[in-house]
């Protein structure tokens, strides 16, 4: 069996639910369920899973909230968000919140599962060790590696484990353009092929947070290409 690990399913729709508990059973997983966003504060809490499925339209407590709350409270478990909702905005809501990435509905299982590998391998490796305790200092970007914070100038940028992960990526190929194949395979050890828009919205929310009090830019588009991060000129 391929799963290791247990894993946290927040949905409310008692067919989904049961069905991909099932799916994720079969794959090795623990698997823990439950139905609405107060009992998944609470599961978080008791059961401290290696990853979450959370659903965004819950009742009591909806997804997004439950997600905010979790991470309030300094929790960086890996959390995979799944709606129905598929506008940009929509997504954007999602990583805002601190979803670690986004799956809209619906989904196929293959891929689904892919994603929740992916997270779960970027949580086991970026476990601090010897060699995680260097500074990488890009301009008045400064990413502490171990402690996984970046700082622009005095302002610290709250980043999701996605997010770190890519900006990380891009500080220590900087000046070097990236193409999209490579940058999936990388962070999300999976290539979700040209249509997908995960990406560019990863990109968009960090040029968000290190542009949020009007510095320059430092992450650049190269069309057709890929993307680059540049010290401002």
């Amino acid at each position: 069996m391929s799963g290791v690990g247990s894993v946290l399913i927040a949905e409310d729709d008692r067919a989904v639910r049961e069905s991909l508990h099932r799916a994720l059973e079969l794959e090795g997983y623990i698997v823990h369920s439950v139905k609405n966003g107060a009992e998944a504060l609470e599961a978080v809490a008791a059961l401290t899973p290696d990853a979450v499925l959370l659903d965004v339209s819950m009742p009591i407590v909806d997804g997004l909230t439950v997600c905010r709350v979790v991470r309030s409270e300094d929790n960086r478990v890996p959390i995979l968000m799944l709606t129905a909702r598929t506008e940009t905005s929509d997504r954007v809501a999602g990583l805002d919140a601190g979803a670690d990435d986004y799956l809209p509905k619906p989904y196929d299982l293959d891929e689904l599962l892919a994603r929740l590998r992916a997270l779960l391998r970027r949580s086991s490796y970026h476990q601090p060790d010897q060699a995680d305790h260097i500074d990488i200092v890009i301009g008045d970007l400064r990413l502490d590696v171990r402690g996984r914070r970046a700082v622009r100038g005095a302002r610290e940028i709250e980043l999701s484990k996605t997010e770190f992960d890519l900006l990380e990526l891009l500080a220590v190929n900087v000046g070097i353009v990236l193409d999209h194949t490579l940058i999936y395979e990388r962070i999300w050890n999976y290539d979700f092929g040209p249509d997908s828009k995960n990406l560019a919205v990863y990109i968009g929310y960090l040029r968000r947070k290190t542009e949020a009090d009007g510095e320059p830019r430092i992450i650049h588009t190269v069309r057709g290409v890929g993307y680059t991060l540049r010290a401002a000129s």
